[in-house]
């Protein structure tokens, strides 16, 4: 999962869960932020308590569309992190089951007094899984004579087929469409009101997932930023009645082309959703009882996306690891979220470099995959880095907006640290392990890792510029850094998870920004150590003889 569960220390006060009394209906984008901030003295508004009977499932279905079952590769060799294959994959059945065994399949089954309970490639807030995949593929050997619609089913690692196009070929050759969307009620169910933002966080961590599973074929992963939510949503169907139940709403995120040679994207859309297509099977319902949260409903109306202009072209950069790499696949199939931490192992110099030269603006193969400028600068927290002194630190990760966010914080002036190929700049020399756990809801697993970061997005400017749909872009952004992070993290030996659970405000007035500006925001904090094993969970395989017969 993308966050940490709360710690015992933290679970009493959310108990007392209320909204702001001084808090109106929000009125736009801003106003859903304001509220569904956490403080020391409140938090944002959740559920009284879980109603375990109405707990969403985690898998959806469409009963009634002929299903696919994929090869599963996971004994296969991959190349090694972070890739890409040197030679592209032929886009067949075997690399489309690895891809999607990489990108959303289970990597393992936990189990625990008699309750079970999957995980996945992609992580999620909660273990909730908001986020399902789509893709739209040409007529493909083993797939289907023609063009189809696909859903992804992670838990039969199959796919089904949504829809059927009457040609054979309706993508440009050379690649296929991958489209992501969230159901809210699965987040809403546990976090109330500030679950969409941990749907937009789990699109970003999706993004990442997708762009590693491309690199592990030799294939790349290209975020569209031009299409519409409405154009998607036709796309994909989201705008049928046999979509989802009317009280578990499936909402566009965004589509991905994945080029598994040098296929160009489709330039439009048009002619795809116009196409004739055959549709087939209808959603599954996921929760016999359901409760309404309409600040989430009002929230999704306000960050609506239309048809917008591609971003300029930026330049990209393959990092190579400074440690003896693993496979991507042993990787991306280890990747855990930690409960707690150690609070003793230390990150080597040379190590913590390679993350955070990971997080950078065209980092391949991940943050490469989004084509929007950089709107995040990273808030570090250093415990246990070797050659580098505890305290806070700022990585800009663009010049032009760490000037912004320097001018706008108070403060002495800072200490340039050269970590060789990627500068630091040092706020506060000093333990700040009280501070990051203090900041991250009393979770002492901000303060036990070797470090945590906090992501401060250049909130105004970028809604100002985009509209309110870049308060969803800047949360996949913060996504799809956590995922570098997550990857990079495990790669080293190392383990890791998001927090979700933060001061909002805290951290600004740590910083000296004023509390009734909006110029810059916490959206995400994250942290990587070394992690404390539960010996009383059982882990099974992710996909047993029983569960999964198809092997190559």
């Amino acid at each position: 999962m993308a966050q940490s569960e709360l710690d015992a220390e933290v679970a009493a006060p959310l108990s007392l869960i209320e909204p702001d009394p001084t808090e109106t209906t929000p009125q736009d984008i801003r106003g859903y932020h304001r509220r569904t901030k956490h403080a020391p003295t409140r938090y944002a508004l959740g559920p009284a308590f879980l109603d375990w009977t109405s707990q969403p499932c985690p898998f959806r279905r469409f009963e009634g569309a002929r299903r696919i079952d994929l090869p599963l590769l996971d004994a296969e060799p991959t190349p090694t992190f972070p890739g890409p294959a040197p030679t592209p994959a032929s886009l067949d059945c075997a690399a489309l089951g690895l891809f999607f065994e990489l990108a959303f399949g289970l990597s393992a089954w936990k189990s625990f007094e008699g309750s079970t309970w999957a995980l996945r490639n992609n992580p999620s807030s909660g273990n909730l899984h908001p986020t399902e995949a789509y893709a739209v593929i040409n007529g493909l050997d083993g797939l289907g004579a023609t063009a189809g619609l696909y859903h992804y089913a992670p838990e039969a690692h199959a796919l089904e087929e949504r829809a059927r196009y009457a040609a054979t070929q309706i993508l440009p050759p050379g690649g296929f469409l991958l489209a992501l969307t969230s159901i809210p009620w699965r987040e809403a169910w546990k976090y109330g009101e500030r679950a969409y933002r941990y749907c937009q966080l789990d699109a970003g961590h999706a993004i990442g997932a997708a762009a590693q599973a491309a690199a592990a074929l030799g294939w790349r992963a290209r975020l569209l930023a031009t299409p519409s939510d409405e154009e998607i949503a036709r796309l994909v169907g989201l705008d049928r009645a046999d979509s989802a139940h009317r009280r578990e709403g499936e909402h566009p995120d965004l589509l991905i082309w994945i080029a598994c040679d040098a296929g160009e994207a489709p330039e439009s859309l048009d002619r795809i959703i116009a196409a004739s297509r055959e549709w087939h099977g209808s959603a599954n319902r996921l929760s016999e009882d359901h409760d309404g949260w309409p600040v989430i409903d009002l929230a999704l109306r306000q960050c609506v996306k239309g048809v917008t202009s591609k971003p300029a072209e930026r330049p990209n950069h393959r990092i190579e690891a400074m440690f003896a790499s693993p496979p991507i696949g042993n990787v991306v199939r280890r990747r855990r979220s930690a409960q707690r931490m150690d609070g003793v192992a230390s990150l080597s110099r040379e190590i913590f470099r390679d993350m955070l030269l990971a997080t950078l603006p065209g980092a391949e193969p991940l943050v490469a995959a989004s084509p929007w400028p950089p709107g995040i600068a990273l808030l570090f927290f250093v415990h246990r880095v070797q050659g580098v002194e505890p305290g806070l630190y700022l990585l800009e990760r663009d010049e032009n907006l760490g000037r912004r966010l320097r001018t706008a914080m108070s403060g002495d002036a800072t200490t340039a640290i050269d970590l060789g190929g990627v500068t630091l700049q040092r706020l506060h020399a000093g333990s700040v392990e009280k501070e990051a756990t203090r900041f991250s809801c009393l979770q002492p697993i901000a303060g036990k890792g070797c470090f945590a970061v906090a992501m401060i997005a250049e909130f105004g400017r970028t809604l100002a510029a985009e509209g309110d749909f870049a308060y969803r872009r800047l949360h996949w952004e913060a996504g799809l850094i956590g995922q570098a992070l997550y990857l990079w993290a495990t790669a080293a030996g190392f383990d890791a998870t998001g927090i979700g659970c933060f001061f909002d405000d805290e951290v600004h007035a740590l910083l000296g920004l004023p509390r009734d500006q909006y110029d810059f925001q916490d959206i995400y904090h994250f942290t990587v150590g070394r992690a404390v094993e539960d010996p009383r969970l059982l882990t099974l395989p992710a996909y047993s003889d029983e569960r999964q017969g198809k092997r190559l």
